[in-house]
């Protein structure tokens, strides 16, 4: 069986890895990068520490809005499917590349598989509320990292084809865990191990509201803890439209993209994660890390409702006071699996045949 790997964004990198490696040992695999995210720190150097084949195809389509962008992956990766004809299109998580996959996929009559399926987080203003749902509705087989994903399906009328695998990131990140104590991150930037907090915003509904921006700036400079801000460029260009750059750079320490072993080192050790990242959420609970979520909602509502993760919107003051405060007060249920997730998703696959 051929199988097409659409993926495009760093998070699809870090969750492709493991199920690559699963995936070669019974299938011939495709991977067909769309070029999303393009730059070198967001792509060449994931494919180059997590071991990930070089792609078949790289699309190379860029940044641009949310339709422009995703018109152009469906028309360049329904080229591919044409002419290399794979038995199955799998796609991962909310991204446009993933929304791009299912559909033409589904329109060309190829099977698809979701990995990543039944996220919700009911926010409809969220563009990665809209791929995952309609990438789902697109789907032959929908593997869910959690019981809660499963149950969103089920009440789409989605049951047929639902498989709770557990997450591939616990895969992903038992791999790389050893792998990242070689990084000299923490000793290159002087820090102490659970003496700072990791933040990240890349989240459109933060990045491009001036009024939020302004407000998660300037919580930011008022955390008690020393801040290592590791900037998305979208994030960047936004700060210095708004005036905000100088700011923020005089009270936190800004750094550019890391790679992912750096990365996972960095919030390994981290006392706090401040992030609008969904991916990093999850990260931050697998690896014990106290997270605060600066949105309102999430589709990892386990964290939330485990006590790991706090939803804080961009109110400063609720930024300051959880970021100051928070810690949680109980262990966790382990939801998102053993780590076996790549492993059941490939037999499952097999047993299809």
């Amino acid at each position: 069986m051929k199988i097409a790997s659409v993926i495009g964004t760093r998070p699809n990198f870090v969750k492709a890895a493991p199920v690559s490696r699963a995936l070669r040992k019974k299938f011939d695999e495709l991977i067909i990068h769309t070029g999303q995210h393009y730059d070198y720190e967001m792509d060449k150097i994931f494919f180059d520490e997590l071991q990930i084949p070089v792609p078949d195809y790289h699309l190379g389509v860029g940044s641009g809005l949310h339709g422009f962008q995703t018109g152009e992956i469906m028309k360049k990766v329904e080229k591919v499917f044409v002419e290399e004809k794979p038995d199955l299109v799998l796609v991962y998580g909310d991204c446009n590349s993933t929304l791009a996959g299912a559909l033409v996929a589904s329109k060309l009559h190829i099977k698809v598989a979701h990995i990543e399926a039944g996220l919700r987080s009911f926010d409809k203003n969220m563009p990665e509320e809209i791929n995952r749902a309609l990438a789902d509705h697109c789907s032959d087989l929908l593997f869910c990292p959690t019981k809660t994903a499963v149950n969103n399906l089920d009440r789409e009328g989605l049951i047929e084809g639902v498989y709770l695998t557990g997450d591939v990131m616990v895969d992903a990140l038992l791999h790389n865990k050893d792998i990242s104590a070689q990084s000299k991150i923490i000793e290159e930037r002087g820090l102490k191990s659970k003496h700072y907090i990791v933040a990240t915003v890349h989240r459109q509904s933060n990045t491009d509201n001036k009024k939020n921006l302004k407000s998660i700036v300037a919580a930011f400079c008022e955390l008690s803890e020393r801040i290592i801000f590791p900037m998305h460029p979208r994030t960047e260009k936004f700060l210095k439209r708004y005036g905000l750059f100088d700011d923020l750079r005089k009270k936190v320490n800004i750094i550019k993209p890391l790679g992912h072993i750096d990365f996972l080192k960095l919030i390994n050790n981290a006392k706090k994660i401040l992030t609008d990242s969904g991916g990093l959420q999850k990260e931050a609970y697998i690896l014990k890390v106290p997270c605060i979520t600066i949105r309102d909602n999430t589709e990892w509502v386990e964290t939330v409702e485990d006590g790991w993760n706090v939803l804080v919107g961009a109110d400063k003051g609720k930024i300051i006071e959880i970021g100051n405060t928070f810690a949680p007060k109980r262990k966790q249920r382990h939801v998102f699996g053993d780590g076996g997730a790549s492993e059941k998703i490939v037999k499952i696959m097999g047993d299809l045949q």
